[in-house]
């Protein structure tokens, strides 16, 4: 493999180039631009061979995907923020009708007020929207999570379609060394798809996502389900054949010091990064902390993340998204998996606001409080 200085932008780029995907659909939106102005580049030059769609909107560009999927075209789109939102709509269709598509959120906050900055609003609106959720935390994730969700998502098993989370500007331009492996690699690792549904086909014409009568719309949401269950099964051996191939481990989570610790940190995305430098400052004045960081959100990995806080006291979750109402939705999540701990919950780095150690020591100073704790409040605001 040869290591490249990137982006994450570019690394997303590279992902999906490698994986030879056949029809990209592009609509421009800050901070997720440069992927699809990276993908029309190498189409121009000969390096990918694929059909790039330029649309007139964020809904035309997950409509051109779903539509290049149904006829069996490996497929592929970018977006973030309210670009994520106009596809509201198509987000259904696409998880509905079984498509494999593969699409990084490089997420950016939902206005208002408005902001061109990360946090999870964007991609936590279409949580339930039957897509795999994936958040990368580095330039390297990046570029492997879009290689490993096509071999997840053309699996006859799960047929469904995989949101990267990519947190806007902390990754998607920051730039990391990254081992891009050989197209021979990828060649060998994620052969070309070969559609398991019923494609579109102007020889046999047939419908797709037609009105459907309630004696058969539960039914179909049922094997939506236990296509989501399947995933859950599935990403794990993904994960394990792309360790094979290129030597590098995944799992749903990942845990960091957290075999001796009596409480522990939970946390996507790059907040995890500074997660773990926070445990180490912790753990030098003599609190016993640990951090997991939950990869896959979508199949949530209940017994993953049960197993890793067996040991805990007490449960710290940090969102990156307001949950304006109720319970954040990583802190639902994880005190539904955990019901008899400790639980704290709290709110951090809204629309772009960086997640300090700072943030972290003071998430540990309100340990146990109840309610959702906003931490670095300023002041008089």
């Amino acid at each position: 493999m040869k290591m490249t200085a990137m982006n994450g932008n570019d690394a997303a780029a590279a992902g999906a180039r490698m994986a030879r995907v056949q029809v990209v659909a592009a609509y421009p939106i800050t901070p997720q631009t440069p992927i699809v102005e990276n993908l029309a580049t190498a189409i121009d030059k000969g390096d990918l061979k694929a059909n790039y769609i330029n649309v007139e909107s964020e809904h035309s560009a997950l409509c051109a995907t779903v539509g290049a999927s149904l006829v069996g075209a490996r497929a592929f789109t970018a977006t973030a923020s309210a670009g994520l939102a106009l596809m509201h709509e198509i987000t259904g269709v696409a998880a509905g009708c079984r498509q494999p598509i593969v699409m990084p959120v490089v997420n950016r906050a939902i206005p208002s007020p408005w902001s061109l900055w990360c946090d999870h609003s964007d991609i936590m609106g279409e949580r339930d929207q039957g897509w795999i959720q994936l958040f990368a935390e580095t330039c390297q994730e990046a570029l492997d999570f879009v290689i490993l969700s096509y071999r997840l998502a053309e699996d006859k098993r799960v047929q469904l379609p995989v949101m990267i989370g990519i947190d806007g500007f902390f990754l998607s331009h920051i730039t990391e060394p990254v081992a891009v492996p050989s197209q021979e690699q990828v060649d060998a690792y994620l052969p070309p798809r070969e559609p398991h549904n019923l494609v579109l086909d102007v020889d046999n014409p047939l419908a797709i996502n037609t009105l459907t009568p309630p004696g058969l719309f539960t039914e179909i949401k049922y094997q939506h389900k236990q296509a989501m269950e399947n995933a859950a099964v599935v990403m794990g051996k993904v994960f394990a054949s792309f360790a094979a191939a290129f030597g590098r481990k995944y799992s749903v989570v990942k845990k960091y010091k957290t075999e001796d610790a009596d409480i522990v940190f939970v946390a996507m995305g790059t907040m995890a990064g500074t997660g773990r430098d926070a445990v180490d400052a912790l753990r030098s004045k003599g609190h016993k902390v640990g951090m997991l960081r939950i990869i896959s959100f979508r199949p949530f990995p209940t017994e993953a993340v049960q197993d890793a806080l067996k040991e805990a006291e007490k449960v710290i979750v940090l969102d990156r998204s307001a949950g304006l109402g109720s319970t954040p939705p990583l802190a639902l999540e994880v005190s539904r998996a955990v019901p008899d701990k400790s639980f704290t919950s709290c709110v951090a780095g809204l629309g772009g606001r960086d997640v300090t150690i700072a943030t972290y020591e003071q998430a540990l100073s309100v340990t146990g409080k109840t309610g959702v704790n906003w931490l670095d409040l300023k002041e008089g605001e």
